[in-house]
């Protein structure tokens, strides 16, 4: 069944996850679409592996380890103690039912099965109501320019934790993907209420989403408010190195650099009161909140506040120029 209305989510992992879990809670059942970042997918131990659609599908299926907010809470390691004795790269953790999920996407992967479908196939397994879009069928990597040489993300992330400075990004085939038709129907339908990018970290969930071709004209040519939720509170962000790249690249981790970031595309931005000071001229409509995200109640306070935006905006009128 078709629903009456949609509100198009966009994701990284663990930051976006909460906003996303936010907004499945607020909103009625079935009007959430989350596009999910595939930059950070890769080959590790001949396996598939897409670390921000498996949180999204483990955080809105109930089963994400809360604590950590990735991976399951209901989790063995066999596997990574088997591998460890055995003298193999054991810097990515890889649990036991995670493992799973690994070895069957990429089976099917091999097999020509597109990821959207699998995704859908497993988001229904995991009796998620929200539609999980990938943002592409193909495979798009983010790269890093860092002192330490051209870095894989997750090797950056993950491996190195994130120490090295980054000097520049790119995200190798990005220019031969394209968006899915799923997706893209979400974008023309006239059920389309509202795009609200996850408190996500622009440069490396964001950005590689936004770098596949016709995507960013498509969103632009959506007749919707796009609003962006800062991923930074008091200039500094919750978890990840948002701020660091920041720094790194020359850019103030503030309201205004992400307004600027998003220029031409955004048509608000909710911030947290301990920058609001900071976020006086924006050239876009702001909303001032408590945007940290510790408790189930937050993340649905926090979407509630997003969806609200975005319906003041929407009964304003109020769409930017997207030129």
């Amino acid at each position: 069944m078709t629903p009456a209305n949609t509100v198009l989510a966009i994701s990284g992992g663990v930051g976006g996850a909460k906003l996303a879990l936010g907004l499945e809670r607020v909103l009625p059942a079935g009007e959430l679409a989350v596009l999910v970042n595939t930059g950070d997918d890769f080959t590790h131990l001949g396996l598939r592996i897409c670390p921000d659609l498996d949180t999204l599908l483990y955080t809105l299926g109930g089963v994400v380890h809360t604590g950590q907010g990735w991976g399951r809470a209901d989790e063995s390691f066999c596997f990574m103690d088997e591998l460890r004795r055995q003298g193999g790269p054991d810097w990515f953790l890889l649990g036991d039912r995670d493992l799973v999920l690994h070895v069957e996407r990429t089976r099917r992967l091999a097999a020509g099965e597109r990821l959207t479908a699998l995704t859908a196939e497993f988001a229904q397994r995991f009796g998620v109501r929200s539609r999980l879009l990938p943002m592409s069928d193909s495979p798009v990597a983010t790269l890093l320019d860092t002192d330490a040489g051209e870095l894989e993300f997750q090797h950056y992330f993950v491996r190195l934790r994130c120490t090295p400075a980054v000097r520049a990004l790119r995200f190798a085939g990005a220019a031969q993907a394209r968006p899915t038709e799923e997706l893209l129907n979400v974008l023309h339908s006239k059920a389309l209420q509202a795009v609200i990018l996850c408190p996500s970290n622009p440069y490396l969930s964001i950005d590689p989403i936004l770098a596949i071709p016709g995507l960013s004209a498509a969103l632009r040519a959506s007749q919707v408010p796009i609003i962006a939720v800062s991923p930074l509170i008091g200039g500094r962000a919750v978890k990840g190195p948002t701020a660091k790249i920041m720094q790194e690249l020359g850019v103030q981790a503030s309201p205004a650099s992400i307004a600027a970031h998003y220029a031409g595309l955004i048509d608000g931005l909710v911030i947290d009161h301990a920058d609001a000071t900071d976020a006086r001229g924006l050239s876009v409509p702001v909303v001032c909140t408590d945007t940290l995200m510790s408790t189930l109640a937050d993340r649905e306070r926090v979407a509630s506040i997003a969806v609200e935006f975005a319906a003041t905006l929407r009964a304003r009128a109020v769409i930017r120029s997207r030129a």
